[in-house]
């Protein structure tokens, strides 16, 4: 675990020490126990490591002293990584320790540039080959779990790093925001394809393997999946969870659960409980978000009451409003795009607290809306009431501002350039209108393929930016094959979920969806307000004529409307151009020395 960069050029010098120091430090709150880089002629492979397998073994980059010339990074888990060992042993391969990517070279060695399809975790590697010519491959996890950045400039040299304002302080690497990052933001809250909102910089796609050579544009393909079994009678779906909450559950460091109070995140808890009390270990410690001032709490109550029937050690994390403006700066600089996200801020300040009482691993419920189709934003799918331009209804869905408010705000030049370009939105709805089958079927593809990479790229910084690992169970293949097994699915459709925790949840957290651990923008956009004057101070009427894309004098109206009837609609827009102007300030910072300490 830990996080990685590197670099591959058709020069023969050795990439720069001190730039690639530079580089380490921008992303070591992700790795603070070890860090190491090698280089060579035209190449460079690093890694700051987050020690969980194996902590006192598992020195990166992995080497192998009878495979000279193959050199490995990994930043995330391989939960096979003993099964993979004792076949590659089996073919003569010695490993120096039990850490899961020290097989890493072997495996590359066995199988070359398909060795990723053998992996079965959450995971970016690098592996390095320089024995003939050499050549780079990338390879990143089916879900996107962990993500992979990269740049590739004029004169063909590669680059790439775990976040992008570690991929920024690479001297050969200029960028500057796109500009259609603000149309973006507004219509579907943060980019979620492999463009990033930063010109030139893309991320690798789920399940996807890149082979650079020097010089050479990167070819990039995505592996097939793996190959079906025999026909088997379905499971249920809390056995099917039941295994992989026990899986991820394992490591040679302690490991919490973060509990919203909701179905998905109460079963893991359950079941990580159940799995301790079997194991005869010490019952689990849960984490929740709460903030300070805000009564009442529903959420609070649910996550207690899991807790509590579940049997763990609970803890309430109280964010103080008055930390929001220091919090909102750190959040947007550790994701490296822009977020319109409300739960951005609270995740972070949570997974802060969960590094704070020695934890690094940590169980959490992402993915079960998206797989599970359990999401208000399905709600265009359902066969009744019929909605008659259900994509397009499905998009506004996503917005952070709807068509016709981002129509709106837009200044003349910006509208124009948007309808020329196409806006995000409209990439959106031809691809669900394309897609064919059912309306249920495209939506929860396309939330599976696009929106839920995204979103799980969000978790995954805010949780290395303390350094602690987030392991989603919902996520895992099997998961996530058996919620595409199920069927009929209707709009909804909780049951499968609710079903799994009859026996293991109390009525209350059943009966109930969980919230994300986001903040109450609405309440907190108000007269007196905590986030009234940041926000206020981002989207004054000097900064947004700067910029040429909004009118001031409409987001003034916006701000005027929000304060005197206050409404989450408008309290969402004005968070997201808020955070989009935000980002812009920071992204322009992130070409000299930034301090990205938590």
């Amino acid at each position: 675990m830990g996080r990685i960069f590197g670099s591959l050029s058709a020069g023969a010098a050795r990439p720069d020490q001190a730039e690639l120091a530079a580089v380490s430090a921008r992303q070591r709150h992700g790795g603070p126990d070890e860090h190491q880089v090698l280089r060579g002629p035209g190449w460079s492979l690093g890694c700051d490591r987050l020690a969980v397998t194996d902590p006192l073994g598992g020195r990166q980059p992995y080497r192998l002293g009878h495979l000279p010339g193959v050199t490995a990074v990994l930043d995330g888990e391989i939960y096979n990584h003993a099964e993979l060992r004792r076949e590659l042993a089996a073919r003569g391969h010695r490993f120096p320790d039990l850490c899961d990517g020290t097989l890493l070279p072997a495996l590359y060695a066995e199988y070359g540039t398909g060795f990723a399809r053998r992996l079965d975790g959450m995971f970016a590697v690098a592996v390095l080959d320089v024995r003939a010519s050499p050549r780079l491959v990338l390879a990143a996890d089916p879900m996107g779990l962990k993500p992979l950045h990269y740049h590739q400039g004029a004169d063909g040299a590669f680059r790439f790093a775990s976040e992008i304002p570690a991929l920024l302080a690479f001297d050969g690497v200029r960028t500057a925001p796109r500009a259609d990052s603000l149309d973006t933001v507004l219509a579907l809250r943060t980019p979620i394809s492999a463009r990033t909102a930063l010109e030139g910089i893309s991320v690798l796609p789920p399940g996807a393997t890149a082979v650079v050579r020097p010089g050479r544009p990167a070819a990039l393909r995505r592996r097939p999946p793996g190959q079906d079994g025999p026909e088997r009678p379905r499971p249920a779906t809390a056995d099917v969870l039941r295994r992989e909450v026990r899986r991820l559950a394992r490591a040679d460091v302690p490991v919490c659960v973060l509990t919203s109070g909701g179905l998905a995140s109460g079963l893991v808890t359950a079941l990580a409980a159940e799995y301790a009390r079997e194991d005869g270990a010490p019952a689990p410690h849960t984490f929740h978000l709460t903030h300070r001032g805000r009564r009442p709490d529903p959420e609070a109550a649910q996550a207690r009451a899991a807790a509590r029937h579940a049997r763990t050690v609970h803890h309430e994390v109280a964010l103080d409003p008055a930390e929001l403006g220091s919090l909102l700066t750190r959040t947007v600089r550790h994701l490296g795009q822009p977020s319109a996200d409300p739960a951005a801020p609270g995740t972070y300040a949570l997974f802060r607290a969960v590094r704070q009482a020695g934890y690094s691993v940590a169980l959490t419920g992402d993915g079960a809306d998206e797989l599970f189709g359990a999401s208000a934003r399905i709600r265009p799918a359902g066969p009744a009431p019929f909605v008659a331009d259900w994509a397009a209804a499905y998009t506004d869905g996503l917005a952070a501002a709807p068509r016709l408010l981002r129509e709106y705000l837009y200044t003349p030049a910006y509208r124009d350039f948007i309808a020329e370009e196409g806006s995000a939105a409209d990439r959106v709805e031809r691809e669900l209108r394309s897609a064919g089958g059912d309306r249920l079927t495209a939506i929860t593809a396309f939330e599976t393929r696009w929106r839920l990479p995204g979103r799980l790229r969000r978790t995954d910084h805010l949780g290395m930016a303390s350094a602690v690992e987030a392991r989603m169970p919902f996520c895992r293949p099997a998961v996530a094959e058996h919620a595409r097994s199920l069927a009929p699915r209707r709009l909804q459709d909780r049951r499968a979920l609710a079903e799994a925790g009859r026996e293991l949840l109390p009525g209350a957290v059943l009966k109930r969806p969980g919230r994300p651990f986001a903040l109450p923008v609405t309440a907190m956009l108000v007269p007196g307000g905590p986030l009234l004057e940041p926000v206020r101070e981002l989207l004054s009427a000097e900064r947004l004529a700067r910029a040429g894309q909004v009118r001031p004098d409409r987001v003034r109206t916006l701000f005027a409307r929000q304060l005197e009837r206050p409404s989450d609609h408008d309290a969402l827009a004005l968070w997201a151009l808020a955070t989009h102007e935000l980002w812009s300030e920071v992204v322009r910072g992130m070409h000299v020395p930034v301090d990205c300490a938590a």
